[in-house]
């Protein structure tokens, strides 16, 4: 998901931006926000939102790609440690716990812009090009997730492994069980690899969590 090109230039004004667009892109949405209100809700100049970003759609695209990152760092969701982890459990069930905690995780940092870009993609072309490169995305990072699990677990469907992950991990779902349904974190985790092990015919065995961060 990560390792788009980022645009360098002034740090501190990038980070203030950035900062800036995740609250304005959900309210008043990213439709109505203009690069004025970017610039007024980042306290720099309108100059400076063009010189780092060029317009709005790179902003947008910035944020969703250092959300999913949680960091500076320029690695793809894929060659990151927690990828390696969960591929390298020798249970399926570990292997589910491992990437079920990052995909919280990352959720706790994306679900808002996600549906913030959801919305804005079905009036603008540059937000619905970016909504169906992340869906894409994140299929792939499932996809490659599943052939593992498939490896271990022979019997179980890779199209239904990740087709019901993409649904228990989207925006959507997080959204309602954990912010609007007030579900913990922890107990929302536990229900997707508990509804994903039963689905998938998975055998149930302890297994260690993984620890939170």
């Amino acid at each position: 998901m990560t390792g788009a090109t980022r645009i360098t230039g002034d740090i501190s004004a990038r980070t203030k931006i950035i900062e800036a667009a995740r609250r304005v892109f959900v309210n008043p949405g990213y439709a109505a926000a203009t690069i004025k209100h970017l610039a007024e809700a980042a306290e720099v100049s309108v100059q400076s939102v063009y010189f780092v970003f060029g317009n709005k759609p790179s902003v947008l695209a910035a944020l969703l790609d250092d959300s999913v990152s949680g960091d500076e760092a320029r690695v793809n969701t894929l060659d990151r440690p927690w990828v390696a982890a969960a591929l390298g459990a020798p249970h399926p069930l570990g292997q589910l716990r491992i990437q079920v905690h990052h995909g919280r995780l990352i959720l706790e940092r994306t679900a808002d812009i996600l549906l913030a870009l959801r919305a804005a993609a079905s009036a603008d072309e540059d937000a619905a090009l970016l909504w169906h490169i992340n869906r894409e995305q994140r299929r792939t990072v499932q996809q490659h997730l599943m052939i593992g699990l498939v490896e271990k677990a022979p019997t179980v469907d890779l199209e239904t492994a990740v087709n019901t992950a993409l649904s228990l991990s989207s925006a959507e779902t997080f959204t309602d069980l954990v912010i609007d349904a007030g579900w913990s974190g922890q107990r929302y985790e536990e229900w997707v690899v508990d509804t994903l092990s039963a689905t998938l015919g998975l055998d149930r065995q302890p297994t260690s969590r993984p620890r939170s961060g």
